[in-house]
């Protein structure tokens, strides 16, 4: 079984948490028994979390070496200079190494729900909206990639993972994949 699910902000990707006081999980989302999320989103990400009950498939989603684009929308801090849009393309150094190029866009925003809380908006400090794909995962790596060219990351929406589409999903529902 391959489930798509619309994660939302603030949720855990787990289902269970021994925090004092216990944060929101998938637990919570009604999703069928014996399936794990392929891949993770941070708490503070959204967007499209694969999950199934089949080992090989996990493994083939999210093994580097099978390079499943990941697609996201990243409303970043500031008004992206060519150079820093360049930079990201070319791929940056993080404190763990070089990132593979990634292709990366600047796209109108998105028409999305509402965030809950809602992104901080600063009348002095202007925003954009960039589509980035990546071809790896490393932890935080979009964040730290914007942050890296000056450009702090305000909100991060996962849309696809390599021909899986998050699609017209409300934060919190999910549904079943033909794989």
């Amino acid at each position: 079984m391959l489930i798509a699910l619309n994660k939302p902000y603030g949720v855990l990707c787990q289902f269970t948490d021994r925090s004092d006081p216990p944060r929101p999980t998938l637990a919570g989302l009604g999703l069928p028994p014996d399936v794990y999320a392929a891949g993770r989103l941070d708490h503070d990400s959204e967007g499209l979390l694969l999950l199934t009950d089949d080992g090989a498939l996990a493994h083939r989603l999210t093994d580097p070496r099978h390079k499943q684009p990941k697609t996201y929308w990243v409303q970043v801090e500031g008004e992206p200079a060519d150079a820093q849009l360049d930079a990201l393309r070319r791929g940056v150094v993080l404190n763990d190494g070089p990132t593979r190029p990634a292709t990366v866009e600047r796209i109108d925003a998105p028409a999305l729900w509402p965030r809950d809380p809602p992104v901080r908006f600063r009348k002095t400090v202007p925003d954009a909206w960039l589509a980035i794909t990546i071809g790896e995962g490393r932890n935080r790596q979009v964040r730290r990639m914007t942050a890296a060219v000056g450009l702090p990351t305000l909100r991060l929406v996962r849309v696809a993972i390599g021909e899986h589409a998050l699609g017209d999903l409300a934060p919190g529902q999910w549904r079943v994949l033909q794989r």
